[in-house]
């Protein structure tokens, strides 16, 4: 596409994006590290807006470069502008940032938080297996972070000194499947887990349930008791 350009274009484009990495590096360092470290919804757009508007230096022959710096400079202005008041106003903060949701209250999920903030039982399972959790039942409390992150805390059971430093052998570890997930029932964990529907119903006839339909989630860890949560 540059070939017929000569090398003019090419010195052009070179010029353009060198220049626009050199103001874009400038803008982030001045408007901190949380625009990296801390992405919030707003962050994420200011960084897309960003990026197009070098873009569309490098590709747009009728934006000329110095208006594109113009751009990005007054960008940079309003974002740091916005950054400031966020700091000083809590109502501001919310409204651009967001808040945090408890996702998991005293080891109970909490649906309504959860659909606020489009999060499933898939996404929410995938968010703590990143927190070394592997099951519901260690969770006493969970928090949904602005940058879409989770802060885990474990139940005081479940955070108790390793078995090295007690110096006594532990049980092996087995791996708990998720039997069901909003209702549905899983076949395929099921099986994988050497059981079947007719288990599963008896053991949610001693629990008082009568339908997975009225299960959030189920999980099963062999050689434990089936563990069930309502909505």
């Amino acid at each position: 596409m540059f070939i017929g350009g000569g090398i003019e274009l090419y010195e052009t484009i070179f010029f353009e994006i060198v220049g626009g990495y050199i103001i874009l590096f400038l803008v982030v360092r001045l408007l901190g590290k949380s625009q990296i470290s801390q992405i919030s919804p707003f962050d994420f757009i200011s960084a897309l807006v960003l990026g197009e508007l070098v873009g569309n230096a490098i590709y747009d022959k009728e934006t000329g470069f110095g208006i594109v710096v113009f751009a990005i400079v007054i960008w940079g202005i309003l974002i740091y502008i916005t950054e400031f008041l966020t700091q000083k106003s809590r109502r501001l903060r919310y409204l651009l940032e967001g808040r945090a949701s408890i996702i998991i209250h005293k080891g109970k999920l909490e649906w309504k938080q959860m659909k606020r903030n489009h999060l499933d039982i898939d996404q929410l399972q995938q968010l703590l297996r990143d927190k070394g959790v592997f099951s519901l039942q260690e969770v006493e409390f969970a928090i949904l972070e602005n940058n879409g992150s989770i802060s885990v805390l474990r139940k005081t059971e479940a955070d108790q000194p390793t078995l090295k430093d007690l110096k006594i052998d532990g049980e092996k570890r087995v791996f708990p499947y998720t039997i069901v997930s909003d209702g549905v029932v899983l076949n395929q964990n099921l099986q994988a887990a050497g059981l079947d529907e007719e288990w599963l119903y008896q053991e949610l006839k001693q629990k008082g349930v009568y339908s997975p339909g009225d299960i959030s989630y189920a999980e099963y860890a062999p050689g434990k008791e089936l563990f069930i949560q309502k909505y």
